[in-house]
């Protein structure tokens, strides 16, 4: 299915818990002099405008982002990254995870990037070409769990592969754990950061109880809950399923759910 544009919901609560620690998880890998991976299944146009239409109709980022950016220390890395987008494209701007990712990382690492919706990927490709020489990334108009199975083990093997769905496909609830399972197995020392919406039927669970079940190196699940954003908005809540999880991981995800319950 092609119908899902991020931009409606750009910069809302489950970008801020998804952004926050995927910063944090790229600021930790990127302590050390050793080049690295990064991979993404569903990457989305990778900059969005929080004063376009379709964001202002749904006004998401009013009660996500532009309501917490107060949790945040100028220096986390999240901070800085929102920061940087203000002042590179404006004070609307707001980075999704690939340009978050691409921001963070190195000259000595790579970007391997996949979107099929054939919009988003053109806005992904111009979102991209902004970035510093030496950042170049790779990116690919083709199914993003084929393209993390085709490239597992990626060169080179230390990084981190993002799972990031709309999940309006619901045979991807029952998919993932398989393409997780396969994936480690090809690449057991990459770190899989997978996100998934709480919503009130829970259609994550019997995902999540599935992961859970392989046993998983370094496996651990963070979940947040907040209001939902509108009347009958089924999401009131967003979860990380991390392997290969970075040690300290389990902290900051604690501390920045003890912010989100605040709100409860």
């Amino acid at each position: 299915m092609l119908s899902y544009q991020h931009i409606f919901h750009a910069g809302n609560l489950a970008d801020v818990q998804k952004h926050a620690l995927l910063a944090w998880v790229l600021a930790y890998l990127t302590r050390k002099d050793k080049p690295l991976s990064y991979l993404e299944t569903h990457a989305g146009r990778a900059l969005y405008d929080l004063a376009s239409p379709e964001a202002v109709k749904t006004r998401e980022a009013a009660s996500g982002i532009e309501a917490v950016a107060d949790w945040f220390a100028d220096d986390h890395p999240y901070a800085k990254v929102v920061a940087s987008m203000r002042l590179r494209h404006g004070d609307a701007a707001y980075a999704g995870s690939p340009l978050l990712a691409a921001e963070m990382l190195r000259a000595c690492d790579s970007l391997h990037l996949a979107e099929l919706h054939p919009r988003e990927n053109a806005a992904l490709r111009e979102a991209m070409q902004t970035l510093p020489k030496g950042r170049g990334a790779r990116i690919y108009q083709q199914d993003g769990f084929e393209l993390a199975l085709s490239l597992a083990p990626p060169t080179p093997r230390r990084g981190l592969l993002l799972i990031d769905p709309s999940y309006e496909v619901k045979d991807d609830y029952a998919k993932i754990p398989k393409v997780v399972g396969r994936i480690h197995k090809k690449w057991n020392v990459g770190v899989i950061a997978l996100w998934y919406p709480i919503l009130t039927n829970g259609a994550h669970a019997p995902m999540i109880a599935a992961l859970e079940a392989q046993n998983l190196a370094g496996a651990e699940r963070h979940e947040v809950r907040f209001p939902a954003a509108r009347e009958g908005h089924r999401m009131v809540g967003s979860g990380m399923f991390v392997v290969n999880a970075p040690f300290g991981l389990a902290e900051e995800a604690q501390t920045l759910a003890k912010r989100f319950a605040t709100l409860m």
